[in-house]
């Protein structure tokens, strides 16, 4: 095998794995996940996102063909998005407002985190998740329009990951964020790169600048309030990142809409 025909398969493999981490699709590589190969396929997940918003965006677009309001469309979208990534990211969100928000020492809350049962700060996290993304999406309306900011925010959101993944430590030695171990250099970048191309091509440089600058805030809060209560990210708070990156991103969308 020439060393280019090596490297797209290392690119696609990369896809593969990306894929399967944040979504249910068969799909998984072929590549053995414990020698570092998930951290460094991480630079892919922005790819994996941007078909999760295009799944999304086929949604609507059918769901407003055949007649229904924005509003309805907007509901099959964020059940389609949940259905495709199995969840994943809601359920990080509800475990990490549990654990964060009801746990009294670092041991209580990585213990709550890890219970598969959802208490109030969980279901309240959730509500507000959906309902912020529901009434975005049902703002913008327009299919179109709607299409470039599922596509922006499921692919930003998860662009920040790798980052967030190599700057904050895990919070424990087992887990999922622990086992897939800190990305490299160049997967990071290129991951920030492919979200930022995505906001830009998506929404414009003015609403992508907004966009990163909310991202960027939101990472290092999230990241100061993990450290400083659990002792670093786990694949809960991962969960949860990418939650408030997709809420920011398509508030953004939606507030330019309105401003028009």
């Amino acid at each position: 095998m020439t060393p280019r025909a090596e490297h797209l398969k290392d690119i696609f493999a990369d896809l593969r794995m990306a894929t399967s981490f944040v979504t249910i699709l068969p799909v998984a590589s072929s590549k053995p996940v414990g020698d570092g190969a998930v951290a460094r396929a991480t630079w892919a997940l922005p790819v994996a996102g941007l078909l999760v918003g295009i799944a999304g965006a086929l949604t609507y677009k059918i769901a407003i063909r055949f007649g229904l309001t924005p509003s309805l469309a907007a509901l099959l979208v964020l059940a389609t998005t949940a259905l495709i990534t199995g969840a994943l990211h809601e359920d990080g969100l509800a475990d990490t407002a549990d654990g964060l928000g009801g746990g009294r020492t670092r041991e209580r809350k990585l213990e709550i985190m890890r219970d598969s049962r959802i208490g109030s700060y969980g279901t309240c996290a959730l509500i507000l998740s959906f309902g912020l993304r529901w009434s975005a999406l049902a703002t913008i309306a327009n299919p179109w329009a709607v299409m470039l900011a599922l596509c922006a925010a499921h692919a930003a959101a998860r662009a920040g990951v790798p980052a967030f993944m190599s700057l904050v430590p895990p919070a424990r030695p087992d887990g999922l964020s622990a086992s897939a171990g800190a990305p490299p250099g160049r997967s990071v970048a290129i991951a920030f790169a492919l979200g930022t191309l995505a906001l830009a091509l998506a929404l414009g440089p003015g609403k992508a600048l907004v966009g990163l600058i909310l991202l960027s805030l939101a990472g290092l809060m999230l990241a100061r309030l993990a450290v400083r209560q659990i002792g670093g990210q786990t694949g809960d708070i991962l969960g949860a990142f990418e939650q408030t990156g997709e809420i920011l991103i398509l508030l953004v969308a939606a507030s330019f809409q309105m401003g028009r």
